[in-house]
């Protein structure tokens, strides 16, 4: 059976009840394209004695639903509604990771945030943001080189440039980090020095060698599962050059100083 994958799209969200006090009050989450080494972040982070970084979560896709009338009344008796509701079961899903995980330190690494950085910063307006950022020929080759794909190079940029949008509006607007994946690998100590640094731990060098950490097992969906991230260890991600690039990629590469 396929999968229904959500719409690449920003969700508009009517914030008519107020925040109710949250469990997590500085969750980090990474602001990325998909195919832009996310997952790699995500182990490396995840290899740091104080902080989780587990599977992607997906947290947009989970929804409250309430009936009319019934439970919906009662929920807007006790100041929620539906939208409040699922920040409430986001903020829940987060703790729970923390308190298993024993750290306390907790990573999102959803590409889908993208589409919802908006409401993050609402839900936890005291959360940290790490912008991934890759070449853009880089993710649509990356796109390209899926075993199931089927697309033109046409609508692998227009699934590029999908996220590409909302990544850029992100950061601009929020304080953050902003990482390179090509710096990531071939400098992953300075970089994860910064990391660290903008989260407020200690550099461990444990970090780099990841393979070596307990990790989650790979499934489908949740993150990259080739054969490169399975190594356990930090490979130099292939370089890319402006030639050739569609002006509307080109435009992204110039604003990310990929020359």
């Amino acid at each position: 059976m396929a999968v229904r994958r959500p719409p690449k799209r920003t969700q508009v969200v009517d914030y008519s009840f107020p925040s109710v006090p949250r469990l997590v009050d500085s969750p980090v989450f990474v602001i990325a394209p998909v195919r832009s080494g996310s997952t790699l972040l995500r182990m490396l982070l995840n290899s740091h004695s104080r902080i989780h970084a587990p599977h992607e979560l997906h947290l947009r896709t989970i929804e409250v639903q309430l009936t009319p009338g019934f439970s919906e009344t009662s929920m807007q008796e006790l100041g929620l509604d539906q939208v409040e509701l699922e920040h409430v079961m986001w903020d829940r899903i987060l703790h729970l990771e923390l308190r298993r995980s024993g750290k306390d330190i907790v990573v999102d690494k959803t590409p889908g945030n993208v589409f919802i950085w908006e409401r993050l910063k609402y839900v936890w307006p005291n959360a940290k943001f790490l912008f991934m950022l890759r070449h853009p020929m880089g993710v649509v080759s990356s796109l390209a080189n899926r075993k199931s794909n089927t697309a033109t190079q046409e609508s692998l940029e227009a699934t590029a440039l999908k996220y590409f949008k909302p990544l850029e509006e992100a950061r601009r607007t929020l304080d953050g980090l902003s990482v390179r994946y090509e710096d990531l690998t071939a400098e992953p100590e300075r970089v994860t020095r910064e990391i660290c640094a903008y989260l407020g731990v200690d550099w461990e060098p444990g970090m780099l060698e990841y393979g070596r950490h307990q990790q989650e097992r790979f499934v489908p969906n949740l993150g990259d599962r080739s054969d490169n991230i399975k190594s356990g260890r930090i490979q130099t991600a292939r370089t890319f050059d402006n030639a050739g690039l569609s002006p509307k990629l080109a435009k992204y590469a110039k604003t990310w100083d990929y020359r």
